[in-house]
């Protein structure tokens, strides 16, 4: 897909995209639910230990309906895309690198894998589906040679899946933060006229919000990593595209909660000499929660922080230097109220 095809689209998809932001809500809703049943009967329980979060056993695995329906909804917006119906959407051999990482993360949900393994699949998926990206324009807008700009893009890429993989530690995180990157990314769509990203935010974010409904404290399903690997693969290429496109002042800001926390807790544990693959309890947000002992008002700060980010990368696409400014404040506020919680 080059940039080219990003073509405008009239204003009229707007309300389809509400539709279908309505109907992945719908089905994602009533799909975890079909999934909590399934799980629930087969064992595959999150037990707690001294690393959780949360005190009771709880299904996980509640990815597989979400993922299931943003990629069956994908599908269908590139078989419209196809007849003319609908701009370019995601291309299909993301919906298939999806796929292949749901796959393998149910298989370590329900019986872990090794770090090694898990690694290497994420690296092969972000090289497949790089093309696409590299296609629109450099992701770091030309300051590196080709082949390093790649490199560096398949890093943030596998970086950002694990980071989001990270962040899903207590009840509602990773559905708040879904639901605000997918509207972002749409936002940009409709005010840059590149249509594109717009059906996939939408999409994302109304999956994260029908499984919200069940994960929201205290939760009666995770999502697991069935769940936040392929939505992190999903929702870091959108973000990707939007900084190869030349929005990339957009595309730091909407994650910026999200890459801060994991990214100080990782050096922190580095520092420390930990095992930084080994699950832990040393996030900002957790700690946040286990001192206020309600994940449900850290989820609610945090989803306010994202509010605020939302509209910085919106407005970005005029000021991006003051909206650079404007999203650090927000993210270092949230992070001060963390640690003196």
């Amino acid at each position: 897909m080059s940039f080219d095809a990003l073509i405008h689209i009239p204003a009229l998809l707007v309300p389809w995209g509400v539709l279908a932001a309505t109907l992945a809500a719908f089905a994602a809703w009533a799909g975890t639910g079909i999934a909590r049943r399934l799980l629930l009967g087969s064992g595959v329980l999150d037990r707690p230990n001294a690393r959780s979060s949360h005190e009771v056993p709880t299904p996980r695995g509640g990815g597989l309906a979400v993922v299931s329906v943003v990629l069956m909804l994908l599908a269908a917006m590139t078989g419209a895309a196809a007849f003319g119906l609908a701009p370019p959407v995601t291309p299909a051999i993301w919906m298939a690198a999806a796929l292949v990482l749901a796959i393998v993360s149910f298989r370590d949900d329900v019986r872990p894998l090794p770090a090694g393994l898990r690694f290497g699949v994420q690296i092969v998926a972000a090289l497949a589906a790089l093309p696409p990206i590299l296609a629109i324009g450099p992701v770091t807008q030309g300051w590196l040679p080709v082949w390093l700009d790649a490199t560096v893009a398949v890093l943030a890429w596998v970086a950002f899946i694990n980071f989001f993989n990270f962040m899903d530690g207590i009840d509602g995180i990773a559905g708040v933060e879904t639901v605000a990157i997918g509207l972002g990314i749409a936002g940009v769509g409709v005010a840059t006229g590149l249509w594109a990203w717009f059906g996939p935010g939408m999409v994302l974010a109304g999956a994260a919000a029908g499984f919200l409904l069940w994960n929201w404290h205290p939760a009666r399903i995770f999502l697991g990593d069935v769940g936040s690997v392929p939505l992190g693969f999903l929702l870091g290429g959108l973000l990707l595209m939007l900084a190869a496109a030349g929005f990339w002042a957009s595309a730091l800001i909407l994650p910026a909660y999200y890459l801060t926390d994991a990214g100080l807790t990782l050096l922190r544990r580095l520092a420390r000499g930990e095992r930084i693959w080994q699950p832990h309890r040393s996030h900002f947000y957790q700690r946040a929660a286990r001192a206020r002992g309600d994940h449900a008002v850290v989820s609610k700060a945090v989803a306010l922080a994202n509010l605020g980010l939302v509209l910085a990368a919106w407005a970005a696409l005029l000021m991006p230097v003051a909206a650079l400014c404007a999203a650090a404040l927000i993210v270092a506020g949230i992070v001060l109220w963390m640690t003196r919680a």
